[in-house]
């Protein structure tokens, strides 16, 4: 896994930071686009210290690639995307065939992170 970064089409990443920062506004944190082999972070808040070192938290969610045929078939349905809750923060992340986009918040409801789910998807 490594940072590439002129992966994402500056348009897609415009598009991107303005669905998610539109859905969650300020409490966004991060915004990363990734594919099984490579990664950029296309938003980081300004408050935030650039130097986090992000293979490792990419190598992790793009295990989510995997999880598009594992459930297939079952009775739950369709895998749609993955919510993760931490002691000061959230991860929701969004995989469509190649290519997968996590975002980090401060705050999140079930509902508004499946708000930026549908954003992110019909972005990508």
């Amino acid at each position: 896994m490594s940072e590439h970064r002129d992966l994402v089409d500056p348009s897609l990443g415009e598009q991107l930071v303005s669905a998610c920062r539109t859905t969650v506004g300020d409490s966004l944190r991060s915004i990363v686009y990734f594919t099984p082999d490579e990664y950029e972070q296309i938003y980081l808040r300004s408050d935030l210290e650039a130097e986090a070192d992000l293979t490792g938290w990419v190598e992790h969610e793009a295990a989510g690639f995997r999880a598009q045929t594992a459930y297939d078939g079952t009775e739950l349905g369709e895998y749609q995307y993955t919510l993760r809750v931490f002691e000061n923060g959230y991860v929701t992340r969004v995989i469509d065939e190649d290519h997968g986009v996590f975002v980090t918040t401060d705050g999140i409801t079930v509902r508004r992170s499946k708000e930026v789910t549908e954003a992110i998807g019909s972005t990508l």
